[in-house]
């Protein structure tokens, strides 16, 4: 089982925020939990935390985060992503899109994967396997 992170799970992990779902904080709690972050979930992290959306003090203190983390790899916004998204039409927004589209492509290689988040419209679609 692998667990991909959207962008909301990754800053409100960090932050300790309290709108974080109790099975995808009990999934970032645990240790053994592999976690893939698509790289377009990192870019909009970063756009966060540079507006002051956030608590997480700095760029620096998120990719500090993320790099210390021996669990997390960074999955690629490559053209094999951005060919699963066409037809994803039930997702609305092109950056969940790719979230999505991380997802599958790691299911299509055979992997069992939950994606962790809280977007109404990935959950609605049933694309994927969503935990929050």
């Amino acid at each position: 089982m692998r667990f991909v992170v959207d962008t909301h799970a990754l800053i409100w992990f960090l932050e300790g925020n309290s709108r974080l779902g109790a099975k995808a904080k009990a999934v970032l709690e645990d240790a053994g939990s592999p976690l893939v972050l698509p790289a377009i979930a990192l870019a909009e992290a970063v756009w966060i935390v540079e507006r002051g959306k956030t608590s997480i003090p700095s760029v620096t203190a998120l990719m500090n985060a993320i790099s210390a983390d021996p669990r997390i790899t960074i999955a690629p916004l490559d053209q094999a992503v951005i060919q699963q998204t066409i037809g994803l039409s039930a997702i609305h927004e092109m950056h969940d899109r790719q979230i999505v589209a991380t997802a599958l492509l790691l299911q299509n290689q055979g992997e069992t994967v939950n994606l962790l988040t809280c977007d109404q419209n990935i959950t609605a679609s049933g694309l994927v396997s969503v935990l929050w």
